[in-house]
């Protein structure tokens, strides 16, 4: 089996192996586990057909034993119980079919959703800030269950009014070899117009799935900002914007409904039925055949109602599907270009940093960093100083690999950070940042969130650290207290001092601190300054922040200024040698 391999952050154990390389191999990859199964709905179809069949030949053989002279009534008995016999074997098939249907579609919606998750968690931070969430949590919830669906009832009804479309064709010339005429070439057209039909509904069915994707996306963005909506009165605008998204859905289903409507399949059974009839009554006219041949072939030209009516809505369901597979398989291809180089360096960090002709660009953007060079001690304390937009926050997602540089080299312990296995490197670099995320889970588990087997003395430990412990006892179920999510509901002080404390815990080599004592009021500032002095010692710090207060002791200040380095040095000197630095503190 050939497959597509592109690189990922971190390459998580899968139970399967799936072929990325087309829609159709990746389906039938995940269908191949459950060959069973498959044999199971195939035999079932098989088998419901070939019974269905047994109603109208038993009913013609009733019609010739009562239309003789001599009505025969011996064999009306026989006839019943052995059409009743085959009707509940019929039924047991039919629900073995469907229950294996229902099952395979829920096993390969499972194994989709996990392949889908491990994937995401594989991307790198290019991919998630380039991908819009509500686009993705549309294709990982509403175009997963849309594969479910292809299957049951999807492919299950295919699949068992594929069978009853060849009864006629086989059982037919039975009675006479030139019945086979009328189902051979109710056949033929059938699939020439189903042909065309799935290629019309295609792109419909990919324009629906697209624009369920963004009308999705609007709808994550307008919930995610929606304080920004409400406190700037956007309530109308955003409303008007949801609705042009949603006539694009609306419009794009009444396209696919228009398709479906313009389908020639019923009135192509109508002229079977005719056709049929006729033959057969000229053929018994003629008294090639007698009356039970011609109500029996008539009942198995009905058997043609079933694959004729379920064609409409069961192909749409297939097209659906495959425009689903094709919408997910695209995500799980997106190629992220960070990988997890797994056989890299493993070994405990000593915290020294070098920037060696460092240049950085996110996609489609101009040069965040230009040609960065710079070296760290290990155990020493930078702080990164510039205005906004300066590059201070992507100089330090180079450190863990958040991003990899454009130009140059990042080293840490003289190894460029490629060369180290990425799982190792970011155990031991703690980033907290000035958006702080917490999950929606007890303050005890956002805290051991980097070590999850903490122990309780170890969390109360980080938080006392932290000067977080004491507002965690002041809620009625401390430390088990579930915070809203993002941390909604603690305040801005409260949740980076969380942020600090799930740090703390997991005793990082090198901490980094993006602004993360902005929303911290002076009182708790001087004490928090202190647990950072202290946390600082024996690990290299980063501290991205506009407090001159924690500037002043750093021993080492980087100034930056679009992205270049303006000036380097400690805080004395760069008072005397720097006016970019010493404008910012006259600021």
């Amino acid at each position: 089996m050939s497959t597509i391999e592109f690189p990922a952050e971190f390459t998580l154990a899968r139970k399967n192996k799936f072929d990325h390389s087309s829609v159709g191999r990746w389906i039938l990859s995940h269908v191949r586990p459950y060959w069973a199964i498959m044999l199971m709905i195939v035999g079932g179809a098989i088998g419901n057909a070939v019974l269905a069949v047994v109603v109208p030949v038993l009913t013609g053989d009733a019609f010739n034993a009562m239309l003789q002279k001599q009505p025969d009534t011996s064999v009306l008995l026989p006839l019943a119980i052995t059409l009743g016999v085959s009707q509940i074997i019929r039924g047991v098939l039919q629900l073995g079919r469907n229950f294996g249907a229902e099952l395979m579609a829920q096993k390969m919606e499972r194994d989709i959703r996990d392949e889908l998750y491990l994937s995401l968690l594989g991307k790198s931070m290019t991919f998630h800030n380039l991908q819009p969430v509500g686009d993705t949590m549309a294709r990982s919830t509403n175009d997963v269950r849309e594969v479910n669906y292809m299957f049951s009832p999807g492919v299950n009804l295919v699949v068992g009014s594929f069978m009853f479309i060849l009864m006629p064709l086989f059982f037919g010339p039975r009675y006479h070899p030139s019945l086979i005429a009328v189902p051979a070439i109710f056949i033929i057209i059938y699939f020439i117009a189903l042909a065309r039909y799935l290629k019309n509904l295609s792109p419909v069915t990919d324009q629906v799935r697209a624009t369920f994707g963004t009308m999705n996306t609007h709808l994550s963005e307008s919930l995610d900002g929606v304080e920004i909506m409400k406190g700037a009165a956007q309530e109308d605008a955003e409303v008007d914007r949801f609705i042009v998204n949603a006539k694009k859905v609306r419009d794009a289903f009444v396209q696919q409904g228009e398709l479906e409507a313009r389908y020639v399949a019923m009135l192509l059974l109508g002229l079977t039925y005719a056709g049929g009839l006729v033959h057969a009554l000229f053929l018994f006219r003629a008294g090639l055949i007698d009356i039970g041949a011609v109500i029996a072939y008539f009942g198995m030209l009905q058997l043609l109602q079933f694959p004729t009516f379920t064609s409409t809505f069961a192909y749409s369901q297939i097209s659906l599907g495959v425009s689903s597979a094709r919408r997910i398989l695209d995500l799980i291809n997106r190629e992220t270009w960070l990988d997890q180089n797994a056989s890299g360096r493993t070994s405990t960090l000593r915290g020294e940093i070098e920037f060696r002709n460092v240049s950085f660009s996110y996609p489609g953007s101009e040069a965040a960093l230009k040609n960065v060079s710079f070296k760290v001690q290990a155990g020493q304390t930078v702080a990164l100083v510039g205005q906004t937009g300066a590059g201070k926050t992507s100089l330090a997602k180079l450190i863990n690999r958040t991003y990899d540089v454009s130009e140059g080299a990042v080293l840490v312990d003289g190894v460029d950070v490629r060369e180290w296995q990425l799982a190792a490197l970011r155990e031991q670099i703690s980033i907290i940042e000035q958006d702080i995320f917490l999950f929606s889970r007890s303050l005890s588990d956002n805290i051991a969130f980097g070590k999850p087997g903490a122990t309780k003395n170890e969390v109360i430990a980080a938080s006392i650290a932290a000067q977080a412990h004491d507002f965690i006892l002041d809620f009625d179920e401390t430390y088990a207290t579930i915070v809203g999510e993002r941390g909604a509901t603690l305040s801005g002080g409260q949740r980076q001092r969380v942020a600090l404390a799930r740090a703390f815990l997991t005793d990082p080599r090198v901490l980094i601190l993006d602004d993360s004592t902005s929303a911290i009021d002076s009182a708790t500032e001087d004490k928090i300054q202190r647990a950072i002095a202290n946390a600082s010692r024996g690990r290299t710090t980063f501290i991205i922040t506009h407090r001159l207060s924690q500037i002043r002791w750093a021993d080492l200040i980087i100034v930056l200024r679009k992205g270049e380095i303006a000036a380097i040095g400690s805080h004395d000197e760069l008072m005397q040698t720097s006016e970019a630095y010493s404008r910012i503190f006259r600021e």
